[in-house]
């Protein structure tokens, strides 16, 4: 993901144009624009992009415009050049978006999906994958977005965008705080910009009636906070957040990725996770909770 921590105030008719790579999550994205306002338009061949701009003037509302390989007449330098015309455009922000993920993740999607990848001519899918990324690699140098999907959800996604194509002033956006519960054997998650390590709390993996359960239910909960140390933690950790989310709104910073690690991302790491979540929430902060290695 690139430039995507300070919201920028908007100058003119937005106009998004998303692109990626197939099985990425570029509908998604383009969902998630329409629900924060603009007006969504999926598949548009070039040659009625600039018609479109110019015969939506007289009704001058948000546009995200969804162009991939499976557009008619797709041309990726054609593209770039329809990006550098608006861009030009007086009245008008332009910016592009692109999705992407990696091999294994896109592969598993389309197999789950049961879809064809639109460059399939007979070819093995790790074929056609590889053929797109190459096509679309100057339209992932040229936009001002990249969001890699591979280990994200639908809700960082939206985070994400409303931190830079949010239709709201900067000074009356909600904080966006998503809060990763995860495993520290699976691997750090993308793009966190704190990251807690709950490994000293008491460890419910050890108790053979609390071992097949989660931290989402109460008895896990209940043990995990039966630690001394349960208590100060919290406490400090919210004085902390309580310090911070102010002065990150007051820099125009929109969202924050709050990333818990326990061993395995079953008990005390999702545990934490939501009871940070409910003591965070007020009406200028938006949380959302992901638990990434709860069923692994």
């Amino acid at each position: 993901m690139t430039d995507a921590d300070t919201p920028r105030t908007l100058t003119g008719r937005p106009i998004v144009l998303v692109t990626g790579l197939s099985g990425a999550g570029r509908s998604s994205a383009l969902h998630a624009l329409e629900d924060m306002g603009y007006e969504a338009i999926d598949n548009l061949p070039l040659e009625f992009l600039d018609p479109l701009v110019e015969h939506s003037q007289d009704n001058p509302r948000p546009l995200a415009v969804g162009i991939d390989c499976r557009t008619r007449n797709f041309d990726p330098a054609a593209l770039i050049a329809r990006l550098d015309s608006l861009e030009a455009t007086p009245g008008i922000n332009a910016r592009m978006i692109y999705i992407e993920a990696d091999d294994e993740a896109i592969i598993k999607r389309y197999a789950e999906t049961r879809r064809r990848h639109p460059l399939s001519r007979g070819a093995p899918l790790a074929e056609c994958i590889a053929l797109e990324r190459r096509l679309l690699r100057p339209l992932r140098d040229r936009a001002f977005l990249s969001f890699d999907t591979t280990r994200t959800n639908l809700g960082r996604l939206k985070t994400t965008l409303e931190a830079d194509f949010s239709l709201k002033a900067p000074g009356l956006r909600d904080m966006q705080v998503l809060i990763i519960s995860f495993g520290f054997r699976n691997g750090l998650p993308r793009d966190a910009d704190l990251v807690l390590d709950v490994r000293f709390l008491r460890n419910p993996h050890y108790e053979p009636d609390l071992r097949p359960l989660t931290g989402e239910n109460s008895a896990v909960g209940a043990y995990i906070q039966e630690d001394p140390a349960w208590e100060p933690f919290m406490d400090k950790g919210l004085a902390l957040l309580d310090f911070l989310l102010p002065r990150y709104r007051d820099e125009g910073k929109s969202s924050l990725t709050i990333a818990i690690g326990c061993t395995g991302g079953q008990h005390r790491s999702v545990h934490t996770a939501l009871q940070l979540a409910a003591r965070l929430k007020n009406p200028q902060t938006n949380v959302m909770v992901y638990h990434r290695d709860i069923r692994r």
